[in-house]
């Protein structure tokens, strides 16, 4: 086998579903890394953010961002995904993964939540709801503001990322995800970021991903948005799962 086959052979794609107040943009540093390794990675951004912010209304929720990912695959015709969920975007993955489990090969999550069926994104993270509920309140009484940066990220990436995150409709919070056909039956994966806040978000979904048959689990010494303040590592860790 030639060396292009070989790679043609080996190259995935990746299709990831953003975290909160992020869109594709947020993972700009990726692409080149992707590109190198001969992979193909697909970024789009949910109905209300990012480059589509114009498009934000009240009723937003997590099944339209849900209907968004599903719509990338048909139209782009996507098969043999390896689907990667940041964060909130865990949400979105695993919705996704529901509805068109023939066309994914593997889910990946980054610092992510991880749903069952008839959970919210509130119901996993029940300390934060009422100051998000108020941070909506005391701004357009229907969107959160984004949440501070870690401490690790650099200045210059804190500069990028305050001129482009904005704020997240509350009622993809608060929507209970609904699984047509039970735990995602694909092979499942875990990234853990060790560097985590004093609130250790997802350390629950670090500890259940290590106990519960089904999964893989893996950690990476970074803060919430290594495809932000680790992109090397994290693409050596993509690479490592996927293949």
């Amino acid at each position: 086998m030639t060396a292009s086959a070989s790679t043609a052979s080996s190259s995935k794609t990746f299709l990831v579903c953003h975290g909160a107040w992020s869109a594709g943009w947020a993972w700009r540093k990726m692409h080149p890394l992707m590109q190198a390794a001969g992979h193909r990675l697909i970024t789009p951004s949910y109905t209300g953010l990012g480059e589509r912010v114009h498009l934000a209304h009240q009723a937003l929720d997590l099944e339209a961002h849900i209907a968004d990912m599903l719509n990338v695959i048909s139209y782009e015709d996507l098969g043999d995904i390896v689907l990667v969920g940041h964060s909130y975007g865990g949400m979105v993955a695993t919705g996704v993964a529901d509805r068109v489990r023939e066309r994914i090969a593997q889910l990946i999550y980054i610092d992510a939540f991880v749903p069952r069926d008839g959970q919210s994104l509130f119901d996993l993270n029940a300390p934060a709801i009422e100051s998000m509920r108020k941070a909506a309140r005391d701004g357009d009484g229907w969107r959160i503001p984004p949440m501070q940066t870690p401490a690790d990220t650099s200045a210059a990436d804190v500069e990028w990322l305050g001129a482009r995150r904005v704020a997240m409709p509350i009622k993809c919070f608060e929507q209970k995800l609904t699984l047509k056909h039970g735990e995602p039956a694909v092979p499942r994966s875990y990234i853990y970021a060790t560097r985590s806040a004093p609130a250790d978000t997802f350390g629950q979904f670090s500890q259940r991903t290590k106990s519960e048959s089904g999964w893989r689990h893996f950690e990476i010494d970074a803060s919430h948005s290594p495809n932000v303040t680790a992109p090397e590592a994290l693409m050596a860790l993509l690479q490592e799962i996927a293949s």
